[in-house]
């Protein structure tokens, strides 16, 4: 994988996290500046599940299986949308908790791919 990318994606989730949890403090929902935010995090993590799916076609191999890269690689392209329409049925300061939330667990896959991929062995 790309370990400046993966570094993006990471570090533009938990700058989100902090975005939508300081919202949430403020008891305000997630508003549309939140949305492009969201965007921008999803828009990474899509790259990376594409580069992800290059890298796996070319040959190249993650360290812990490919299987569960991939499992990772969609779940961590999957979970900041995901976060951001369920905020669209919550419209309090959950919302902008969810999304919080689903940041910081995007945060945590990119770590675990890191690992997976086989990043720290080289």
């Amino acid at each position: 994988m790309i370990d400046a990318l993966t570094v993006a994606v990471g570090v533009t989730a938990l700058v989100l996290a902090a975005w939508c949890g300081f919202a949430a403090y403020r008891d305000e929902p997630t508003k549309d500046w939140h949305f492009i935010g969201m965007a921008v995090v999803s828009l990474l993590a899509l790259v990376q599940l594409v580069i992800g799916i290059v890298k796996l076609a070319g040959g190249e191999k993650p360290d812990d299986g490919t299987a569960i890269f991939l499992a990772y690689l969609i779940g961590a392209a999957a979970c900041v949308p995901a976060a951001g329409f369920l905020s669209l049925s919550e419209r309090t300061r959950w919302g902008s908790v969810t999304v919080a939330a689903g940041a910081v667990v995007l945060a945590v896959l990119e770590v675990r791919l890191y690992d997976i991929w086989g990043g720290g062995h080289g």
